[in-house]
């Protein structure tokens, strides 16, 4: 489907994403970079921001306009809560239809989580992890 000439993009804020990571306190501050890197590569149509005071990742590419409180263009944002993992919150990890585990929850909302504890977890599950990114820019586009 081609989008509209109404259509809008998003652009990305790597800047402020740089100057968050860069004064980032957390336990497994390297793994949230590995993890940056990681979704960002998966696709050239992902954007970043900070949202949520974290890292936020999100389709840049032309969507029809919609009620921002939809959260439409999102993919995945860290949560940083704990220390002794990094949450991702997938917007709309329901699409992805993940049969591996590495999706957990059932949120009404549509909301999926992943947790990850290091950099070995993040190469087991890698996979996984790029199918529900790609999986949700494919309900994107």
């Amino acid at each position: 489907m081609k989008p509209s000439p109404t259509a809008t993009t998003k652009p990305t804020d790597t800047a402020a994403v740089d100057a968050y990571m860069q004064t980032l306190k957390h336990p497994l501050a390297d793994l949230a970079a590995l993890l940056r890197k990681t979704i960002l590569a998966a696709d050239k149509s992902i954007g970043e921001e900070i949202k949520w005071n974290a890292p936020a990742f999100f389709f840049t590419g032309p969507m029809e306009p919609f009620n921002p409180k939809e959260y439409r263009r999102h993919l995945v944002v860290f949560n940083f809560y704990r220390k002794d993992c990094i949450r991702l919150v997938f917007w709309h990890g329901d699409r992805a239809n993940d049969q591996t585990g590495f999706l957990e929850g059932a949120y009404s909302d549509g909301r999926r989580l992943a947790v990850l504890a290091g950099a070995d977890e993040l190469k087991d599950r890698k996979k996984a992890m790029l199918s529900a990114l790609k999986a949700q820019l494919r309900h994107m586009r």
